[in-house]
């Protein structure tokens, strides 16, 4: 029996992506499409089952610090990005301090903020603002009792990108309340012709996390990394403590080789990415009854469907006739929406396009 003061589920999309019914043609995921063993055999030379890992494996934490310009001592390794993000606001977060998270947004981080006993005010960063991340909203949201503000960039779920001025001043809103901006950069390594480094490297008032999956196709790997500075990152580790101890060590010597072999990884992923945003653009461009913010890049596309509040009964629709899955925009904060992944196998893509237009002929 549910304890009526514990609620159903922390992080309602993590749990429906988890445990719906999925369509025979499935573009609900955001992953990047996994990389093989056989497009990286270094993974099975490199891992271990043994070793001393405190703190993070030491080779890997040394190789995310020397890619990323940064001291062994700003960097901690999670369990994904996931991990990573929890191990970030629970070093920053108090029962009874506020989290100033985006809406739409990535629940898991306000779920997060829930299970250690914080309270959660959102700002707009809706479809009227073109996703974008607008400082003049956050400030007017912003409180003495925030102690994190939480954000994603590229933003998940429509791939709007964050510019270097806007993050800027956020940071500066921040530290006039004495709080902290966490980023969650998951999207952004595979970008190409933007500044890609972590917020984190530019000021310390920003805390960057990032994982080996949306960039790279490693999902599976479930090794992920924080970025912040060294009093921060120490709360964390200590946080880490009694989360899991210590890592996985057949998943972090997989990661130390991983960042040995990114810039071909990086490499594999655009040549899914680039082909993949393209095909959808040019479905958009044959679409009247959908309208979209395009993407600057990331695996997933969150158009709007004209004419309705909540596209949810078109996306079971969708799914139930013409066997193409899609995510409700309701699990983001706009039920207007569906998002749609762009990042998995061409053919899955082409076939779910095929049907995802069927679907909309036969909706209109």
């Amino acid at each position: 029996m549910t304890d009526s003061h514990w609620p159903a589920t922390w992080a309602p999309y993590m749990t429906w992506s988890k445990h719906h019914d999925k369509a025979e043609c499935d573009l609900s995921g955001s992953n990047l499409l996994p990389c093989t063993l056989e497009e990286f055999p270094e993974a099975l030379e490199a891992m271990a089952l043994y070793g001393r890992n405190d703190d993070g494996w030491p080779p890997l934490v040394e190789a995310i610090a020397k890619r990323y310009g940064v001291g062994v001592d700003q960097v901690t390794t999670g369990p994904g990005a996931s991990g990573a993000n929890f191990l970030a606001l629970a070093a920053l977060l108090r029962p009874g301090d506020t989290l100033l998270a985006e809406w739409p947004g990535y629940d898991p981080h306000m779920g997060v903020a829930r299970f250690l006993g914080a309270n959660v005010v959102t700002f707009d960063r809706g479809w009227g603002r073109g996703f974008r991340l607008d400082p003049d909203a956050v400030e007017a949201a912003l409180t003495p009792e925030v102690r994190a503000i939480m954000l994603t960039n590229l933003h998940n779920p429509s791939g709007a990108y964050a510019t270097p001025e806007a993050l800027a001043r956020v940071g500066e809103l921040a530290r006039g309340v004495g709080a902290k901006v966490v980023v969650d950069e998951v999207y952004l390594d595979a970008l190409e012709g933007i500044d890609r480094s972590p917020v984190a490297t530019r000021d310390p008032v920003f805390v960057s996390t990032n994982s080996l999956t949306k960039s790279y196709g490693l999902a599976g790997v479930r090794v992920g990394w924080m970025i912040a500075d060294p009093d921060t990152t120490e709360r964390a580790l200590r946080v880490r403590d009694v989360v899991d101890g210590v890592g996985s060590i057949p998943a972090e010597t997989i990661g130390a080789v991983a960042f040995e072999h990114l810039d071909r990884l990086l490499e594999r992923a655009r040549g899914v990415l680039g082909p993949g945003s393209a095909r959808f653009r040019e479905f958009m461009e044959t679409r009247p009854e959908l309208e979209w913010v395009e993407p600057i890049g990331g695996s997933v596309a969150f158009p709007r469907l004209r004419g309705v509040d909540d596209a949810g009964p078109f996306v079971d629709f969708a799914a139930e006739r013409f066997g193409v899955g899609l995510t409700p925009g309701r699990l983001f904060g706009e039920p207007a929406h569906f998002r749609v992944s762009v990042a998995g196998e061409a053919g899955i893509l082409e076939d779910g396009l095929q049907r995802l237009g069927a679907a909309l002929d036969a909706w209109g």
